[in-house]
């Protein structure tokens, strides 16, 4: 059996612990059906990601994009159980079938317990905003850690569990900050974000989203992400806007300024970033309820004995 791995060229954290966190569930697992794939963490449940004529075992996956799949196929699926309620109703499935996203159980990793507090505020945004922003250069005068998700997944992960309070925007960074009992805070730099995977994790656990909206902190970043810098909007077709916008090419583009004033540049126009970033660190944090968590991970943990019953 091989656990599905959606691999990225800039690596994300939350994709990436799938290849071992399984082998800590389900020891073994490689040995045995090597016909099955472990469809695991991630938003994955759609008609196109997933190949197709490979039987599929689901264990707390997300549908969030695209077309859900068609599962009726028994030959194909066996979805032992979902993310949450929400990507049971689209699949088809009784509510009881989502039960929590199983990042959740790397808390029962002794390499994570335990661990000391290290970081008063930690910010992770989305790989997007890692891979077009300048974040690091908004979180130091905003008052906290940067931590990229596109970093080694154990390290990003302890780095959460050695925080005391995480603004997240990487999903995953608010799921193993609740399920480590750290305190959280959503934002998104999206208005248009598609919040169906935050909302059917939320809502397993007891907790809501309501993420506070953080302006992007470049012009390539409102690019990427087809928003608004300054009040421009900006797309992949139009990459020079007129010369009077207040862009982070404007202030260097007549002549090469030097490295360090071309960084103060960018940061003086990430000054809404900043802004919008500290206040969201003062905003009243959540977490699920206590004894949501384990609750959900007994039921986990009961799924996982069905597989192993039925698969090994």
């Amino acid at each position: 059996m091989q656990p599905y791995h959606w691999e990225s060229h800039h690596g994300n954290f939350g994709d990436d612990l799938n290849l071992w966190l399984w082998d800590f569930l389900l020891p073994g697992l490689r040995e045995v059906h090597p016909t099955t794939l472990l469809v695991g963490v991630g938003t994955v449940l759609n008609s196109t990601l997933l190949p197709r004529g490979v039987h599929k075992l689901v264990l707390g996956s997300g549908y969030g994009y695209g077309a859900p799949p068609d599962i009726s196929d028994a030959h194909e699926w066996d979805v032992r159980c979902v993310r949450g309620p929400r990507t049971a109703a689209r699949l088809g499935l009784p509510a009881e079938r989502g039960i929590v996203d199983p990042a959740v159980m790397i808390t029962e990793m002794p390499e994570f317990q335990n661990l000391p507090k290290r970081t008063r505020k930690t910010f992770v945004p989305h790989w997007e905003s890692a891979e077009f922003g300048i974040w690091q250069a908004v979180c130091e005068p905003a008052g906290m850690t940067y931590l990229d998700p596109r970093g080694d997944a154990r390290s990003v992960i302890s780095a959460i569990a050695q925080s005391e309070l995480v603004i997240a925007e990487s999903m995953h960074a608010a799921i193993l900050a609740d399920a480590f009992r750290v305190p959280w805070v959503a934002v998104t730099t999206s208005a248009s974000i598609n919040d169906f995977k935050w909302s059917d994790w939320a809502s397993s656990v007891g907790a809501s989203y309501n993420p506070r909206l953080v302006p992007v902190s470049t012009r390539a970043e409102a690019v990427a992400k087809r928003a608004r810098f300054w009040g421009m909007q900006f797309d992949r077709q139009a990459l020079d806007p007129p010369a009077i916008a207040p862009t982070d090419e404007v202030m260097t583009r007549s002549k090469p300024a030097p490295a360090g004033l071309r960084a103060m540049a960018k940061q003086v126009l990430a000054a809404p970033s900043i802004l919008a970033l500290w206040q969201a660190s003062r905003a009243e944090p959540q977490l699920s309820p206590d004894g949501a968590l384990e609750r959900l991970k007994d039921r986990f943990h009961t799924v996982l004995d069905g597989v192993r019953k039925d698969y090994f």
